[in-house]
C-alpha cells in the first residue's frame, strides 16, 4: 500500500512561475510507485516543506565515506527522523566527471540506472567544482553506488569535498570550439591525474580547485571560481579577414557594427574604415572576446596560442568575492616539457597554500593578506607588468625605480624572443 503523500503548500507556490521549478522534479520522482526511492523522496518533501514553514534547516553533517577514500561523500543525516524516517540518511557522492563533460547517452542511461537502483534518482550535472553529484543516498547504499559507479565498464571514480583539491573542470574545447587556444582535455587530465591523492585524502587549509577554459570566453567560469584557472589566449595579432568583414557589414549595416562592436570593445581598439574594413589595435586589445564572437567568420585568435593562469577566485568567504589575479600573463602550451611546466607550478602552489595558508583559508586570500609580490616571489615566478589584479583608479602612483623594473623586463622579453627564434 502507497504512503499517503505530504501535503506541500508553500513548495506548491514554487511551481506556479513562469520558470521550471525543482519542486516538479521531486514530486515526479516521488510518484515513482514501485520505485525504491520514491518513499525517500516523498519524505524529503515533506522535510522540505517543514523547513519551509519553521524556516529552520534539519540537516546535520557526520561521517560517511567508501573504502579507500576520504573524501567525496557528503553526509547528511536528518534531525526531524521520526517525523521522515525514509530520508533520515540523504548522503551526496561526488563523482568525478570526463574532461570536456564528454559522455555518450549509453553513459548516461548507466549512471541513472545505477542511482535509481541505490539512491534517489536525483542527479546534479555539475556542481560549481565540475563533480556529477549523485544527491540521496543511504549509508548502507553508499559503498553499493560506488562500487557500481566504479566498475570498469563505467569507471568513474569519486570526486573532492572537504579540505581537499576539489573536482576540476574543462570547457569543450578543441573538440568542438574553434576559439581554442589549447589542449584542454590535456591539461585537465594531466593536473588532476597528478595531484589524485590531493583530492581523495583532504590534507590542504581548505578547498583548492583548478578549472580550464580554451578562450577568454571562460565557458567553465574558471577566473571567478577556481583558485587555479588556465585560460587559452594568444600573444600575435588577431586574425581579420577582411572580405568576411565587408559582408558582415552589408549583411547588418554599419550602424549595427559601429553600435554593437566598435564601441562596445573596452578598450576601444577597433575601428571601421570607410570602405567598411577593420583596423585592430592589438596592443590596446585584452582578448576580451565580443568582437570575435559577434563577427566568428571574420575574426579569430591569432596563430601564437597558449595560456594566462590566474590564482585567487572565490566566491564569498572571509573577504568577499574574489576574481583571479594574473600570475602568468602569457605561457606555451603545445610540447610534453609545456605542459610538466604547468604540473610543476601547480605543484610548487598547492605546496605553498599547504605550508603557508591558514585554516579556512582559500589561495585568493592569502595572496591578499601576504601580498601579491610575496606570493609570486615565493612560487618562484618573475614579475611582469601584465599582472593585474585591480585596474588601477588613481593616477597618483609612486613610481620610484620603475624605469630599472621596466628595463629588466624588456631585457627578458628580448632574451625569450631570441631564444624561441633559435630554436
Amino acid at each position: 500500500m502507497a504512503k499517503k503523500k505530504h501535503d506541500t503548500p508553500l513548495l506548491d507556490e514554487l511551481e506556479s512561475g513562469p520558470w521550471p521549478s525543482f519542486v516538479t522534479g521531486l514530486k515526479r520522482l516521488a510518484d515513482d510507485e514501485g520505485k525504491p526511492y520514491a518513499g525517500m523522496m516523498n519524505d524529503l518533501l515533506g522535510q522540505l516543506e517543514h523547513s519551509y514553514e519553521t524556516r529552520t534547516g534539519y540537516w546535520k553533517g557526520g561521517t560517511v565515506s567508501v573504502y579507500g577514500y576520504g573524501g567525496g561523500v557528503i553526509p547528511r543525516f536528518s534531525e526531524v527522523a521520526e517525523d521522515y524516517p525514509e530520508s533520515k540518511e540523504f548522503h551526496t557522492l561526488r563523482v568525478m566527471p570526463p574532461a570536456g563533460m564528454h559522455y555518450s547517452t549509453d553513459l548516461l542511461r548507466k549512471m541513472c540506472d545505477i542511482w535509481e537502483e541505490y539512491g534517489s534518482g536525483l542527479i546534479a550535472l555539475h556542481g560549481q567544482s565540475g563533480d556529477i553529484m549523485f544527491q540521496g543516498a543511504t549509508s548502507e547504499n553508499v559503498q553499493k553506488a560506488f562500487d557500481a559507479l566504479n566498475a570498469p565498464e563505467i569507471g568513474f571514480d569519486m570526486g573532492g569535498a572537504g579540505p581537499a583539491l576539489r573536482t576540476s573542470i574543462s570547457c569543450v574545447g578543441h573538440a568542438r570550439c574553434e576559439h581554442s587556444c589549447y589542449d584542454e582535455v590535456r591539461a585537465h587530465r594531466g593536473i588532476i591525474n597528478e595531484f589524485l591523492g590531493e583530492m581523495h585524502r583532504p590534507a590542504l587549509p581548505y578547498k583548492f580547485k583548478f578549472k580550464f577554459s580554451g578562450c577568454g570566453n571562460d565557458c567553465a567560469n574558471a577566473i571567478h571560481r577556481s583558485d587555479f584557472a588556465v585560460i587559452g589566449t594568444w600573444r600575435d595579432d588577431m586574425k581579420v579577414d577582411q572580405d568576411e568583414v565587408k559582408a558582415y557589414v552589408a549583411r547588418n549595416g554599419r550602424k549595427q557594427v559601429i553600435d554593437e562592436i566598435i564601441t562596445m570593445c573596452p578598450t576601444r581598439a577597433l575601428s571601421l574604415n570607410d570602405d567598411d574594413t577593420l583596423d585592430v589595435d592589438n596592443k590596446s586589445c585584452v582578448r576580451c572576446m565580443h568582437c570575435i564572437n559577434a563577427m566568428t567568420k571574420a575574426l579569430s585568435p591569432g596563430d601564437e596560442r597558449g595560456i594566462s593562469i590566474l590564482m585567487g577566485g572565490k566566491r564569498s568567504l572571509k573577504i568577499g568575492d574574489q576574481m583571479g589575479t594574473v600570475i602568468v600573463p602569457f605561457m606555451k602550451l603545445e610540447s610534453d616539457e609545456d605542459y610538466e611546466k604547468l604540473t610543476e607550478l601547480a605543484e610548487t602552489v598547492i605546496d605553498f597554500f599547504a605550508e603557508n595558508a591558514l585554516e579556512h583559508e582559500r589561495v585568493g586570500e592569502t595572496i591578499d593578506r601576504i601580498g601579491l609580490s610575496n606570493f609570486i616571489d615565493a612560487i618562484g615566478v618573475e614579475v611582469d607588468p601584465n599582472m593585474v589584479n585591480h585596474p588601477r583608479t588613481s593616477s597618483y602612483v609612486k613610481t620610484d625605480d620603475w624605469n630599472e623594473e621596466a628595463a629588466k623586463w624588456f631585457d627578458r622579453k628580448a632574451a625569450r624572443a631570441k631564444s624561441e627564434a633559435a630554436e
